[in-house]
């Protein structure tokens, strides 16, 4: 479930006694006694639910607290009465007065849109309070913006319900009042915005010297802002503007832009000028007539766009509150309030990392639970299947083919699609990884979506774009076992909510907590500016107008500054931090006390160098996080007279492996230079820095890590000095480091943290020796890469205690695609045949530096192929390829 935001009481008690007293006496009893009991009918009538934290409010006794809604009814003012008593607020219904400052108000609530308003159409208490902060300067008043929602479904456009119920009426209808009470009353919402100072939002009007209003206002001798005049409408008027501004956006963030119907939406899109452009092209292009292209570019329109339903949301909601509290000990939700700041005046697209099938329903439903509007998720089109297509449309995801290369008018229609809910300020959400991980890593970003972004925000700029990038982390899935199987050569299970029932089966039902951390939002105007890229530089009414090269450049930028935010996003959950811990250990067990020690570790190097300031770090004690792995049945112990044995539980390695690579980015460094002093006994930092420097591109390219090259050396020594402080290198002098004396648990310590960074060595190198033993000119990127899995399959099953890693092909192409982008390997432009030279020996020859001889001599065994072995292997995997394409068509 998501967290109870902890209810802070903002007031003492006997500042509440005696507000409750003084005010109270002022009320006449029959008001009380009504309010008593209309209050009394509502609680039983309406459920409410509280959206976001409380903000901080200024508690001190001389400050006056009113609450600032649009609409007037006494429904409202009962519903926030009741909500300011249950989470000990200053009381929103009663009398508020101030002799010294003549104030006499008889409630606490500033109705913007009130029927007493007719003549000048300004609320009433709102004028009498800027008037009095303009006259009497040592007046602080704090005002509460509050939203209520009475249901959050999104309006339809021309609807006749959305007439008959509007909220302009110029009276509050009883009939309307009955309506919220009776039919939506289960389904409220409320929300505390962020009080303000009406004294500095009245200064914020004056100052600039725009407002008609500061023609009429004068400073007296005190320096105070008094009116010259008995009026200050200008002003009054200006302000409540705002403050109505403020809170239809708050709303719009909340529910949503209003609905278009799905045929008219439809219709709409196919008859805009940019369609009309791509099917009359489609016409020339394929030699058929232009209704007959209309008539493909609707069938491709109705295939993708979706149909929201609010009954289908709640209906998604109560099954999904039902269903997290049974698989879930909790959902634990991080960063959130900065997507909340952003979502009034931002057009937010949600990146979240992608690791099962419960990501997008997770994701979704936290967002909602939080107080926003749910956004729309771009969705594979094998899930729109009878029965659960529908479901899932009405559930605002939209369908997409999974590969459309060459499809000119499917792609227009997609990014006139996406350029709609983009203009229409409706929050997006998709997965920038195209599919699933299987090793737990962050997969290379796919920049179809994220380019059509950028391509609708250079059209036409309606509000400024921001990518949220959202860490997802689990500490079990239910995908666990599927996975290891496809990255051994199964065939891949059809991605269906079907596939993750039919799994969740076979998987006990204990799952631990979910994670969701909401990274640092990324700006698309930052990048425009960085990249001089302008806005409105692509013409409106076209969806092929190609990128230049700075465009190109921007979108890759994008791309992997997301994935980066995604990973510095991390949190340190307790499954993965044992992980990393036993998976370095021989045969993945330690003695209890040593493994305890470890994590101890862990935690405090992670504190006290933070990978970035978003990650987080579980607050459980070593003992506690490993009794909640025994618990999920990850980890077993097992007795001994001489301590107590912690070890991975039988076949869970190749699992873990995959929560280990969750956080490996977090630790890479540390675990590099771990290693180069363990395996060397002592080695010059000098040297230590050449080596790391030479190697870090290939780690960062595989973990998005976001050290600039131009700080590593900084940030090298920061870690070293860490690791100085632990005791886990020895500072030897004249720029030589050491490691401890063999045999203590300082030692033991250092060859824990040096494993994590082996196996990533042990890829490159096989990869550097396969290509080095082949030549220059005689393999293929393609060939090379396939060549380079088939080994560390081998290698895996052989050597490496079936640890999945090797199983990972993406790994071996970012390897690859690493070498060719810094120029180490160079693709011939006709034939494709990698050319490369004596470079690639100088990295490889790092390698002595980190991997011991034996398994050196391992990886130099499996990568010597002869020709024949060569043209055997590749001719399988094309023929492999072939069957899995006729299958796919």
């Amino acid at each position: 479930m998501i967290p109870t935001f902890l209810k802070k009481s903002l007031f003492n008690k006997s500042t509440r006694k005696s507000l409750a007293t003084s005010k109270t006496a002022a009320t006449p009893p029959i008001n009380r006694l009504y309010r008593k009991l209309s209050g009394q009918a509502l609680d039983v009538a309406v459920k409410v639910q509280h959206m976001g934290e409380l903000p901080t409010f200024d508690n001190r006794d001389e400050v006056l607290t009113f609450y600032v809604l649009q609409e007037y009814s006494r429904s409202n003012s009962l519903l926030i009465d009741l909500q300011t008593q249950e989470h000990h607020l200053p009381p929103a219904l009663q009398p508020v007065k101030d002799a010294v400052h003549q104030i006499d108000e008889n409630a606490a609530m500033i109705f913007l849109h009130h029927p007493k308003a007719r003549d000048r159409q300004l609320s009433p208490r709102l004028s009498r309070l800027v008037s009095a902060v303009l006259q009497n300067p040592e007046l602080t008043i704090q005002l509460v913006p509050v939203s209520i929602l009475w249901g959050r479904a999104p309006e339809k456009e021309d609807s006749l319900f959305k007439l008959l119920m509007s909220d302009n009426w110029q009276d509050p209808s009883i009939l309307k009042q009955l309506f919220n009470i009776g039919v939506m009353g289960r389904d409220t919402f409320v929300q505390f915005h962020t009080p303000r100072d009406l004294r500095e939002l009245v200064n914020e009007h004056l100052i600039g010297g725009e407002d008609s209003a500061a023609a009429s206002i004068v400073k007296d001798s005190s320096h105070a802002l008094v009116p010259v005049a008995d009026s200050n409408i200008a002003l009054v008027s200006s302000l409540q503007l705002q403050l109505n501004t403020y809170l239809d956006k708050q709303r719009a963030s909340m529910i949503g832009p209003d609905l278009s119907d799905r045929r008219n939406l439809v219709e709409k899109l196919i008859h805009s000028p940019a369609i009309a452009h791509a099917i009359q092209a489609e016409a020339e292009r394929e030699g058929i007539t232009v209704t007959e292209a209309r008539a493909v570019a609707k069938g491709y329109a109705n295939e993708m766009v979706n149909d929201y339903s609010y009954p289908v949301i709640r209906a998604c909601e109560r099954f999904l509150t039902w269903l997290w509290t049974q698989l879930y000990d909790g959902v634990d939700v991080h960063h959130f309030e900065r997507v909340r700041e952003l979502a009034t005046d931002h057009e937010i697209i949600y990146v979240p990392s992608h690791r099962s099938h419960v990501d997008y329903l997770l994701l979704s439903y936290a967002i909602y639970k939080q107080g926003l509007s749910i956004p729309y998720i771009a969705a594979g089109d094998n899930l729109n299947v009878p029965v659960l297509g529908p479901f899932l449309r009405g559930a605002v995801a939209f369908f997409i083919r999974r590969s459309f290369r060459g499809n000119h008018l499917y792609s227009a229609v997609l990014r006139e699609y996406m350029h709609t809910l983009i203009t229409r300020s409706t929050p997006i959400e998709y997965f920038i990884e195209g599919g699933r991980s299987r090793s737990g890593r962050l997969l290379p970003p796919k920049m179809g979506l994220l380019s059509m972004t950028v391509h609708s925000q250079l059209r036409q700029m309606n509000k400024p774009v921001v990518f949220i990038p959202t860490y997802i982390g689990y500490e079990r899935i239910m995908e666990g076992g599927t996975y290891i199987g496809e990255l051994k050569g199964k065939p891949k299970e059809s991605e269906s909510l079907m596939g993750l029932l039919k799994v969740s089966r076979k998987i006990e039902r204990i799952f631990g907590h979910v994670h969701l951390s909401f990274g640092t939002p990324l700006h698309i105007e930052d990048f425009m500016k960085k990249y001089d890229v302008k806005a409105g530089s692509l013409p409106a009414g076209r969806t092929d107008s190609p990128f230049d090269a700075n465009m190109m450049t921007m979108i890759d930028n994008i791309g992997i500054k997301i994935m980066q935010n995604i990973n510095k996003a991390a949190v340190i959950n307790p499954v993965s931090l044992l992980s990393l811990v036993l998976l370095s250990s021989p045969k993945s067990a330690l003695d209890e006390e040593v493994c305890r020690d470890q994590i101890s570790l862990y935690q405090d190097i992670a504190r006290q160098i933070p990978y970035a300031d978003d990650t987080t770090v579980t607050d459980m004690t070593p003992q506690a996080i490993i009794e909640y792995g025994i618990k999920l049945k990850l980890i077993e112990r097992t007795p001994h007279i001489l301590g107590d044995i912690i070890q991975v539980a039988g076949k869970q390695a190749p699992l873990l492996s995959y929560f280990r690579n969750n956080i490996l980015h977090v630790f890479i460094l540390l675990s590099f230079i771990a290693a180069l002093v363990a395996r060397n006994g002592r080695i010059k930092r000098s040297r230590l820095d050449n080596i790391v420097t030479q190697l870090y591109p290939f780690l960062q390219s595989e973990l998005f890590l976001h050290y600039p090259a131009h700080g590593l050396m900084a940030v090298l020594n920061q870690k070293i000095d860490n690791l100085i402080a632990h005791g886990l290198i020895v500072d030897l002098g004249d720029d030589v480091l050491g490691a401890p004396e063999a045999n203590t648990s300082s030692y033991q310590k250092l060859e824990v943290l040096a494993a994590p960074v082996e196996q990533s060595l042990e890829r490159y190198f096989l990869t550097l020796a396969l290509l080095a033993q082949q030549g220059s000119g005689n393999l293929t990127a393609e060939e090379a890469v396939d060549l380079c899995h088939l080994l560390g399959q081998r290698l895996s099953v052989l050597y490496a205690d079936d640890i999945p890693d090797f199983f990972d092909r993406a790994l071996f192409i970012s390897f690859i695609n690493a070498l060719i982008r810094l120029d180490y390997l160079t693709p011939d432009s006709e034939t494709g045949v990698l050319h490369f030279d004596q470079r690639i020996d100088d990295i490889a020859h790092h390698a002595k530096y980190v991997l011991n001889p034996d398994m050196m001599q391992i990886l130099q065994q499996v990568a010597s192929l002869d020709e024949d072995d060569i043209a055997h292997a590749i001719t399988e995997i094309s023929n492999k390829k072939q069957r899995k394409f006729g299958r796919k068509r």
